[in-house]
């Protein structure tokens, strides 16, 4: 076994308690915090952050400093091994793990392990993508406060439309024969296709017809799996589900560059050359209109940048449900994080 491979090994929680044993009493004591991916440091960096102060630190990285291996398994390797504890902790997206409790032993480990954390919503994508956030996105990009559109009604409309065949997909991997029914399957149906923001009752009409196709095949299919589906909705709406949120289980690439970003694209676009229309009419002269034109168009943001650096995800429920598990970690009181 190679030296950085041995060392790798002996980097565990225990590693860095003595690390910390060795520092003088007053030294703020570090907590090392591995999550999956580049674009995960922001996230946990924001969340634990929180709960920095005079005696604690935490560093956020990445798990392997000896090659370019990222991901949940990388970080989950850790478990294998003991290493995470009250010095190391890993950060995971839950991705479908946390909702079918237990089935798989990945699943075990992120939802007993206490340092284990992870973001009950699929993914951080998801959470990027939280709907009533979503209109002060495209205020940050267009620089334009006009509320052309109602994301909260629209994505709470869509999670609405979807939750029947959502139940169906968890249905499949609690059962492991998620091969007769993959997330691939689950969003080929649950795909927005043409969108036309002035009325997005189509889309929504759209997407409902092919999920009651789709359900309706798999109740065919399973035909006595009525009992076990409804009681696993009822878990799954205990779980955090709501009919009204089910954007926040879905895979989150696909929620993010299928369903979200294409839509933003279109209101920021509306946002823009309404914008540019309003310096158009206002300009007194045509020097005028190129300079403040030229002006707006260097201030315009990107979208996909925008969507990732957006945290305004801080309100949701997973996030505050996330929260909590850190705090109990930490033996934060309640009362102490309501400033009482």
């Amino acid at each position: 076994m190679s030296s950085s491979k041995r060392l790798g090994n002996n980097i565990t929680s225990a590693y860095f308690s003595a690390a910390n044993s060795l520092k003088p009493k007053n030294a703020r004591r570090k907590i090392v915090a591995y999550v999956e991916s580049y674009d995960d440091v922001l996230f946990w960096r924001t969340l634990l952050g929180n709960y920095e102060d005079d005696t604690r630190y935490f560093e956020v990285m990445l798990p392997s400093h000896s090659t370019l291996e990222r991901g949940k398994r990388s970080v989950l390797m850790n478990l294998l091994y003991g290493n995470v504890g009250q010095d190391m902790i890993a950060c995971v997206d839950a991705d479908y793990d946390y909702l079918i409790q237990g089935a798989t032993q990945t699943s075990k480990e992120i939802i007993s392990n206490p340092y284990v954390f992870h973001t009950y919503a699929y993914a951080i994508e998801n959470l990027q993508c939280y709907a009533p956030s979503l209109h002060n996105v495209c205020v940050m990009v267009t620089l334009n406060d006009h509320a052309v559109f109602d994301f909260q009604t629209f994505m709470r409309q869509f999670s609405e439309a979807i939750f029947p065949l959502f139940v169906w997909s968890i249905w499949h991997y609690r059962r492991n024969i998620y091969g007769q029914f993959t997330i691939t399957d689950f969003n080929k149906v649950v795909e927005i296709g043409g969108f036309n923001v002035y009325s997005p009752e189509i889309a929504i009409t759209n997407i409902r017809n092919k999920v009651w196709k789709k359900t309706n095949w798999l109740r065919k299919k399973h035909p006595d799996a009525k009992d076990s589906y409804l009681a696993l909705k009822r878990e799954l709406i205990e779980l955090g589900v709501t009919p009204g949120t089910t954007y926040l289980y879905i895979q989150g690439h696909h929620l993010f560059d299928k369903v979200v970003m294409p839509l933003m694209t279109k209101v920021c676009g509306i946002l823009i050359r309404e914008r540019e229309s309003e310096i158009r009419h206002q300009a007194v002269h045509s020097t005028q209109m190129r300079n403040e034109l030229s002006c707006y168009s260097h201030s315009v943001q990107d979208i996909e940048q925008m969507l990732k650096k957006n945290m305004g995800y801080v309100m949701s429920e997973p996030f505050r449900r996330t929260q909590k598990d850190i705090e109990r970690f930490l033996g934060i009181k309640e009362r102490e994080t309501n400033g009482e």
